[in-house]
């Protein structure tokens, strides 16, 4: 299962049932799961965690030392997940001593030329299409789709069931559930298609949409929206998630595309 021309270091540990094509190097310090495999002229340095069954194309580099002028040296990691696809040439950038560790969840794709950088947070059954790129310290949520290009500035959080438009440029946070597009990034609506596909009834699609256009709509400054829906809007899981997505934004949200600006929550 592992061909000759791989070099694997001795310290590294693989599973008796992975896959290794040739021109491939392990360095030391390295877990691999049962039942994954892994293309040819992929590096895999020192500090990777990857989980069972996944694929990962030619030409990958995963766990590099982060390209930030700040680290010194200390011991972090890179954690992937079960099931999940790294296609040609990623890059996946290990941890910093802020998080000690890069973490891409399981059953993600990760498209070609993607770039992840230190001390991301990735979620479970994420799709990030071709030449995405995160900077460092970014934490998106469980099943988000990142269109082509988009590209994302450090501490920024993108929602649960998020949806960004190819091409984009993200410097605020994206709520759960919404669709994002535009330049500057703004609410274009809810991710009403993804949201079918994974079992959403009409019912709570329409509350979250609601609540949207109170957010984003009516053109209510944001600190007054929030009091809005706490009044007047009966507690879900799917209300009270936004509203703690945007009381911990650090960054502030994303405008809405009837108003000026969206980041006064005081």
């Amino acid at each position: 299962m592992i061909h000759p021309l791989t070099y694997i270091h001795p310290d590294a540990k693989v599973a008796p049932n992975v896959k290794i094509d040739p021109f491939t190097v392990i360095h030391k310090n390295v877990e691999i799961g049962d039942g994954t495999w892994i293309g040819s002229n992929v590096t895999i340095m020192e500090g990777a965690r990857i989980g069972k069954n996944c694929r990962i194309f030619p030409g990958a580099v995963i766990s590099a030392i982060p390209q930030d002028l700040k680290y010194a040296g200390e011991e972090t990691t890179v954690e992937i997940g079960n099931n999940t696809t790294i296609r040609e040439f990623v890059t996946i950038n290990r941890g910093t001593k802020d998080k000690w560790k890069t973490v891409i969840g399981n059953n993600c794709l990760i498209m070609a030329y993607s770039h992840i950088a230190h001390d991301c947070e990735v979620g479970n059954y994420c799709v990030f299409s071709n030449n995405t790129t995160l900077a460092g310290h970014i934490t998106v949520g469980d099943h988000v789709v990142l269109a082509g290009m988009v590209a994302i500035q450090q501490f920024c959080k993108v929602g649960d069931h998020a949806f960004v438009t190819g091409g984009s440029m993200v410097r605020k946070d994206v709520p759960p559930y919404v669709k994002a597009a535009r330049e500057p990034l703004s609410y274009v609506g809810v991710n009403s298609v993804g949201l079918k596909r994974r079992g959403f009834s009409l019912e709570k699609i329409n509350h979250i949409l609601d609540i949207y256009r109170v957010i984003f709509v009516k053109g209510f400054k944001l600190s007054k929206a929030v009091s809005i829906i706490e009044a007047e809007f009966p507690a879900t899981d799917e209300r009270d998630e936004i509203l703690s997505f945007i009381r911990e934004s650090g960054r502030g949200i994303m405008r809405g595309y009837t108003s000026r600006s969206n980041d006064d929550i005081s």
